[in-house]
């Protein structure tokens, strides 16, 4: 029997099996950011163990509240901050030059087929679209990471998701993973890895496979992973062009992760998208999930655009395509944050800032504050908001508010119409 993605990137690293199903790794890198890094940096330095396995591969970003907004989220800054200089970790990425985590340490080269990655963020997930295994983690598994350089996973079982069809005009990645979540539920891929395959993956892009990873959390899996291609290579090129003589070399070498055609899966789901049409949630669960059809008409209070699901600049592009010319309703407000400065700046450089501002949005600067109810885009009691974020859990954005996810375009299209509608880049 062959070998998933996954067992092959286990075997590329184990460093020991305490037990028989306990397999302890080597990684590759550890993130971090500043709202669940600061109680592992104190208990460390309260054990008299504050070091770092590495600090090359320790990389540290400020992003979740940024800038900060009271004491307590300074403080938290202040211990990552201090902590990163402390050890010379080169790649802090502090105020002004940080951005959305899982946008921004993809986009500086940091992560790379059959790597081992782990973050104390459930949607750490989101790395696997580079075919590495890249998990969310506790306090005490955070900890050892830093400071021993490994960490202790049970065997991965893989849930294998074949995305077959062709994809219709106007229905995007946050689309496909919504109508997944909804077909296998929250419960679907608990403690498994969901492997993405088939022809709709290889004709995505590494923006829209990042979007499929990143929600692999929100039907339980402990990692989202897709198989690294030309597409993959030609992503990297600019960070690996000095350990490959061509793109070619690193294809080669990167097929060693490649899932054997007898691999053994858990599962194997063929899930056809074909007459798939643009989705959102409803309710307080992820796989709550109808077309956007079914919802038309739902009034909403805020629509937001922007987090490490769709806040990449595929994502503004397409939102300032419906955007254009047009102006949001005035029985709402509305929010984009680009997820980083490079995607920032290249917004800025191609006029969808321009575009965003003329329909009324307001601009912020790169932050996961409103996704999880912190900062820049905050719910009051009883307000609904279209989010192209990835949880719709109860007061998720803000004590008793609700949200509707969706993609761009679907944001878009409600922000303008000020009620849940299809975009009009659907043709259904």
């Amino acid at each position: 029997m062959g070998f998933t993605i996954a067992q092959k990137i286990f075997d590329d690293h184990r460093i020991g099996t305490p037990d028989a199903d306990v397999h302890v790794l080597r990684l590759d890198a550890v993130f971090c950011h500043e709202i669940t890094t600061p109680p592992a940096i104190v208990d460390l330095q309260q054990r008299g163990k504050d070091r770092v396995f590495d600090p090359a591969r320790i990389k540290v970003v400020i992003d979740h509240v940024s800038p900060a907004k009271d004491s307590k989220t300074a403080m938290q800054g202040k211990i990552l901050r201090t902590w990163a200089r402390r050890h010379e970790i080169k790649d802090f990425f502090d105020i002004g030059a940080n951005g959305v985590c899982h946008a921004l340490f993809p986009e500086k080269g940091f992560v790379r087929p059959g790597y081992t990655v782990i973050m104390g963020d459930s949607h750490t997930c989101t790395h696997g679209a580079f075919g590495a295994f890249a998990a969310g983690v506790g306090t005490t598994d955070l900890e050892v990471g830093i400071l021993k350089g490994c960490c202790a996973f049970k065997s991965p079982a893989t849930l294998r998701v074949n995305l077959t069809g062709t994809l219709p005009r106007g229905v995007f990645a946050k689309d496909v993973i919504l109508s997944v979540i909804g077909r296998i539920g929250v419960n679907g891929a608990t403690n498994k890895v969901i492997e993405f395959g088939g022809p709709v993956v290889a004709a995505m892009d590494m923006e829209s496979r990042m979007t499929l990873c990143n929600m692999a959390i929100e039907a339980g899996g402990t990692c989202g992973i897709c198989e690294p291609d030309r597409v993959t290579v030609d992503y990297l090129w600019p960070f690996i062009r000095d350990e490959y003589d061509t793109p070619e070399a690193a294809l080669a070498d990167y097929g060693r992760y490649l899932p054997d055609e007898d691999a053994d899966y858990d599962q194997v789901i063929e899930h056809d998208v074909s007459d798939l049409s643009p989705m959102t949630t409803f309710d307080y669960r992820p796989d709550n999930v109808k077309p956007v059809s079914a919802m038309r008409g739902t009034p909403v209070d805020q629509v937001y655009i922007g987090s490490c699901t769709n806040g990449r600049i595929s994502d503004l592009r397409i939102a300032a395509s419906v955007l254009k010319g047009k102006r949001v309703s005035d029985s709402l407000r509305a929010i984009v944050s680009p997820a980083t400065p490079t995607v920032y700046n290249q917004a800025l450089e191609e006029g969808l800032i321009k575009i965003f501002m003329e329909a009324g949005f307001c601009v912020t600067n790169p932050t996961c504050g409103a996704c999880l109810g912190m900062s820049n885009g905050v719910l009051a009691e009883g307000e609904v908001c279209a989010a192209t974020t990835n949880r719709n859990f109860n007061g998720r954005m803000g004590k008793g508010g609700m949200v509707h996810l969706m993609s761009p375009a679907t944001a878009a299209a409600t922000a303008i119409a000020g009620t849940i509608e299809n975009s009009p880049l659907f043709e259904g």
